[in-house]
């Protein structure tokens, strides 16, 4: 695994009807939703660590501390970044921000595991069992 501090991630999205607040029932108003701020993030950070991991294992989310700073309205591009700050073991931190085409919209840190894809799969599912 070559999983280590400064490993930047990206993803980009317009904002449109589907991931405006009122949307996400997080608001009544047409802009940009705070869970579709926080699921860009969360993008960013986990496609920028994937490529790092061994066959068989992703990581999940497991903690997030944003702050959404400004409104973005419907048809304005938005993006996030993320970069690892801290590898201890299996656990990942990241800074993650998000701008849209005026500035800097959201920022915070946010923190993965590194889990094995089968094990973490069926502890899942054995919650559906008696």
């Amino acid at each position: 695994m070559s999983l280590e501090i400064g490993v930047r991630g990206y993803a980009e999205e317009m904002v449109n009807e589907s991931n405006t607040a009122a949307a996400a029932c997080s608001g009544a108003l047409t802009v940009y939703g705070t869970p579709y701020m926080i699921a860009l993030m969360e993008k960013a950070a986990w496609t920028s660590v994937a490529p790092h991991l061994a066959a068989g294992e992703s990581t999940v989310g497991t903690k997030l501390d944003v702050a959404h700073l400004s409104a973005t309205p419907m048809g304005m591009k938005v993006w996030a970044e993320s970069e690892i700050t801290l590898v201890d073991g299996k656990r990942i931190e990241l800074k993650v921000s998000a701008y849209d085409e005026k500035g800097l919209i959201g920022e915070g840190t946010h923190e993965r595991f590194i889990v094995t894809d089968e094990r973490f799969l069926a502890k899942a599912a054995r919650k559906l069992e008696g």
